[in-house]
């Protein structure tokens, strides 16, 4: 999501804490958590093989993950159906905002997605 647009409205947090609140009682919410800005943010950076510290703010970030959660699905299928509900929360409860939810697998080895 963009960086610095304010709080989301309180019926969103309430949506959430639903929603979160359901799954984690399924079994489903592994972990997760909300991000605070870049501003106090530290990157480092390999290069070339050399390492450099970058202290934020960054100017040039457009968008900032601002939370993250970890989920356990029976299917890839559940998990997007899932993914899909999330995203209607915050069409719903936070319209003017543009929201970006990624789903990821979670790596245990070298082999890809799916093997």
């Amino acid at each position: 999501m963009e960086e610095n647009i304010g709080t989301p409205p309180q019926s969103l947090f309430e949506a959430m804490d639903a929603h979160i609140g359901e799954r984690a009682a399924d079994g489903r919410f592994v972990d997760g958590g909300g991000l605070y800005g870049t501003e106090d943010a530290v990157n480092f950076v390999v290069r070339g093989g050399e390492v450099s510290r970058v202290d934020g703010p960054y100017a040039e970030a457009k968008e900032i993950v601002g939370g993250w959660s970890i989920m356990e699905y029976a299917t890839v299928e559940d998990a997007v159906a899932d993914m899909q509900v999330f995203a209607e929360l915050h069409a719903t409860h936070w319209p003017e905002v543009t929201v970006v939810s990624t789903l990821r697998q979670i790596s245990t080895g070298p082999e890809a997605p799916g093997d």
